[in-house]
């Protein structure tokens, strides 16, 4: 049982048909489809499951409830399911269904091994049993001597004869392979949560139920008419069946076991008891890692129908766009923890983390290569000139592989914004537009190449996180994106030699809030929309003050100037072309023409007021306002006081 397997395999769990896919849903794929993604480009066989969990007395229940038969109940919601991954563009390698032939095939040679190993014996069960989460408790465990402690609904007394697996003989052997294993339950502090549940003592489980009859039947061997399969064990048995075991091994052996295993922490127990006590009994390797993540609210609030606040991942990736919406989920919280879902953060997350700081660097790349070089790059002065920055990225990226199976995804992308940062600040301490003016053109070549590196080497990183997007920037770069590259560029740390730049669309326009179905106005909103026709205006506070909120409807952002001129017939005004870091220049016109010429101001850097409604002047647009002070001395604008980072907000 100690067999490792150097391909990778990876698993959702499968998903139970008892309702439509959620954003808690969508964020197990997403990662697991991640992992995949980015297996295989380093060159590792990769093999991706997801599926549907199909049987038990809840789908009964609720086909019925439906009028529909529990298969064709379990076919329409499978397909939905299906359906949205498809759209999602998940690659995975099989959807494995439990009311699969093959599946249940193979569920019922477990279960007659085990049997024949005395793992498994027949008796009689009476307990509270909580058909919505399919699992028995004792009277000690329920809430109010009534309620499960799980879900928190009403729980049934159940008594009937059934098969019971010898989980209490696995307890020290659980106990031995999680001191021997210190990642195989991530987060680690949920596997001491799991520890110390194993320590309490584990009692036989029931695995078979008699009182109704929509599951897997037991092996014909056992003339056992009555008795239908636990779905735990029916469900869990998905991850091997998948491979064959029960007809054909040889994805198993190429395969199994499970590189990681992805579950929500309210599976976790059934993955992290059960599943390893069934494979031991099996005689069969244990997986590298179960990994359970945390639930997602929505704006601080426990989603709920009822509450009509469900995100549906569906109309989020159609309104935002499928990577954004892939790279928030994957950016936003550290795995293990709950996650709060809001518009306003997914905002933040466009508008700053891929339009200013990735997008913008691709347009800056794009300009100054058009600009200055006919958009040729050449790389051959590269390390010449940069060496200090190549250091600075190379001993970010050194540690970024280690965080993907550690799970720790949001500090993989944490990391890579680094290494953005490290590439916006070369371009605003180096001053290309600085070095052309001098004839430095060698120096400009080599960091402008510099940058292209730079955003070569993250767009390898970042495909498997936003793949529509990244083709997209590798198509600029003209660069591909596949294991040969991945290893010249990553691995061997070598730069791109020679290339072309080609323009692409802004890849992260700015948006605004977009209204959903299922949008909830804030309080404020609706109290403002019910008191409007009643409400009198409020009095002004003395003395003219403000609150803190008021100060910060205003948005003051760093930007360096890159272009200026002197605005014709104008005593007073310049025209400026302001970089804020957003895929274009803002133009304003400044009226300080008296105290500053247009060649001292390019490439110095300004406090900006960013949020002012456009304006006309002398026929020009301005898209903005440079904070300046004046007394009887003059005129001084208000700037950083050393270099920052173009975009950076003032607070």
């Amino acid at each position: 049982m100690e067999k490792s397997c150097k391909n990778v395999y990876i698993t959702t769990p499968i998903y139970y048909v008892n309702d439509v896919a959620h954003i808690g849903h969508a964020y197990t794929t997403i990662i697991a489809d991640m992992l995949a993604r980015y297996s295989r480009l380093t060159g590792s066989k990769t093999y991706f499951l997801t599926g549907t969990d199909e049987h038990g007395q809840k789908i009964a229940h609720s086909a019925e409830a439906r009028g529909k038969t529990p298969k064709e109940y379990a076919d329409e919601v499978s397909g939905k399911f299906k359906k949205l991954w498809d759209d999602f563009d998940i690659t995975y390698d099989k959807f494995i269904r439990t009311t699969d032939q093959e599946h249940k095939n193979g569920v019922q040679k477990a279960f007659e091994t085990m049997y024949k190993k005395g793992d498994i014996y027949k008796g009689d069960y009476e307990g509270f049993y909580c058909v919505s989460c399919e699992t028995f408790f004792t009277q000690k465990q329920l809430i109010d001597e009534q309620f499960c402690p799980d879900c928190g609904k009403p729980t049934n007394i159940v008594k009937e004869e059934s098969y019971f697996f010898k989980l209490s003989e696995y307890e020290d052997k659980l106990l031995k392979w999680y001191e021997e294993n210190e990642d195989c339950i991530l987060p680690r502090s949920k596997k001491n949560e799991i520890v110390n549940f194993v320590k309490s003592g584990l009692r036989d489980l029931s695995i078979s139920r008699t009182s109704f009859d929509w599951g897997v039947k037991l092996p014909e061997s056992m003339n056992e008419p009555k008795h239908v399969m636990y779905v735990w064990l029916d469900a869990l048995m998905n991850y091997i069946t998948a491979l064959g075991y029960g007809k054909d091994d040889i994805n198993m052996e190429e395969f199994w076991p499970a590189k990681v295993h992805l579950v929500g922490k309210d599976i976790l127990r059934f993955h992290a008891i059960y599943w390893p006590a069934f494979l031991m009994s099996l005689n069969l390797p244990l997986p590298k890692h179960i990994a359970a993540h945390g639930w997602w609210t929505r704006d601080g609030e426990k989603m709920s129908k009822s509450k009509g606040n469900v995100v549906n991942p569906k109309e989020i990736a159609d309104a935002y766009g499928l990577d954004s919406f892939r790279y928030f989920m994957l950016r936003e919280v550290p795995f293990g923890q709950d996650g709060d879902f809001s518009q306003k953060a997914l905002l933040d997350r466009i508008n700053s983390d891929l339009g200013n700081d990735l997008g913008n660097l691709l347009n800056r790349i794009s300009g100054m290569s058009g600009k200055y070089f006919d958009f040729k790059i050449d790389s051959k002065d590269v390390i010449k000139y940069h060496k200090k920055e190549l250091d600075e990225v190379y001993a970010i990226l050194d540690n970024v592989e280690s965080y993907i199976f550690n799970m720790q995804i949001n500090r993989f992308l944490e990391d890579i914004w680094k290494v953005l940062t490290v590439a916006n600040k070369a371009i605003g301490d180096y001053e290309p537009w600085a070095k052309m003016k001098d004839g430095k053109e060698d120096e400009a070549m080599a960091l402008v190449a510099l940058i292209t590196n730079i955003m070569a080497k993250v767009a390898l990183l970042l495909d498997s996180v936003m793949p529509e997007k990244i083709s997209k920037i590798a198509s600029s770069l003209g660069i591909s994106i596949d294991t040969i590259t991945y290893n010249k560029l990553i691995v061997n740390k070598e730069l791109v030699n020679k290339t072309t730049i080609t323009k692409v669309e802004q890849l992260f326009p700015r948006i605004e809030e977009v209204l959903l179905k299922q949008s909830i106005p804030s309080q404020v909103s609706k109290d403002q929309a019910e008191n409007k026709s009643s409400k009198k205006p409020e009095k002004e506070e003395d003395d003219n003050l403000i609150t803190i909120d008021k100060f910060f409807e205003t948005t003051l952002k760093i930007g360096t100037i890159v272009e200026a001129e002197e605005v014709p017939k104008s005593k007073k005004l310049l025209k400026l072309q302001v970089d804020l870091a957003e895929g274009r220049n803002r133009q304003v016109l400044a009226g300080i023409k008296e105290f500053y010429s247009a060649e001292e101001l390019v490439g110095t850097q300004a406090c900006v007021v960013a949020n002012l409604k456009p304006a006309k002047l002398m026929g020009m647009i301005s898209e903005g306002m440079l904070l300046a002070a004046k007394d009887e001395n003059g005129l001084s604008l208000i700037r950083p006081e050393t270099k920052k980072t173009i975009g950076t907000k003032i607070s």
